[in-house]
């Protein structure tokens, strides 16, 4: 399996990446990749053969998708394994470190966009999580 990977390293103990990560509450603040968009609604049944549903959407009005997965492991504050809706596997890894949290996601590539162009908006993706994260610790 081919997968593409993106990292950040917060500076916020790893239970609290981890609440920040998977409460759709907080979800709804960072899931997005530029400022022009946003996800207005998010849901999240964090339990192996749950499913989290979050809408991405421009915030114009001019396009809206779901993007979901299904959960497949889960080990707290550690690892998530995920099925995205379209097949694909996902997998997120939080490590502990002296000075915050390393958060690493990988993911399968999609076939319609060059793979480069994924790894970038996964990448501001998680650049937003991560403003978002230190911005609750401060």
């Amino acid at each position: 399996m081919h997968l593409i990977s993106v990292e950040t390293h917060i500076q916020s103990p790893v239970s609290s990446v981890w609440s920040v990560w998977t409460q759709a509450e907080h979800v709804q603040h960072w899931n997005f990749a530029s400022p022009d968009w946003h996800c207005p609604s998010a849901s999240n049944d964090l339990r192996i053969g749950g499913e989290f549903h979050y809408t991405m959407a421009a915030k114009d009005g001019s396009m809206k998708f779901d993007f979901w997965g299904t959960y497949k492991q889960i080990i707290s504050e550690k690892q998530i394994d995920i099925v995205i809706g379209d097949g694909r596997h996902m997998f997120v890894y939080f490590e502990s470190t002296p000075d915050g949290t390393l958060v690493r996601e990988e993911f399968e590539p999609e076939k319609m966009n060059p793979e480069d162009m994924q790894q970038m908006g996964w990448q501001l993706i998680l650049n937003n999580f991560k403003s978002y994260a230190e911005g609750l610790a401060e």
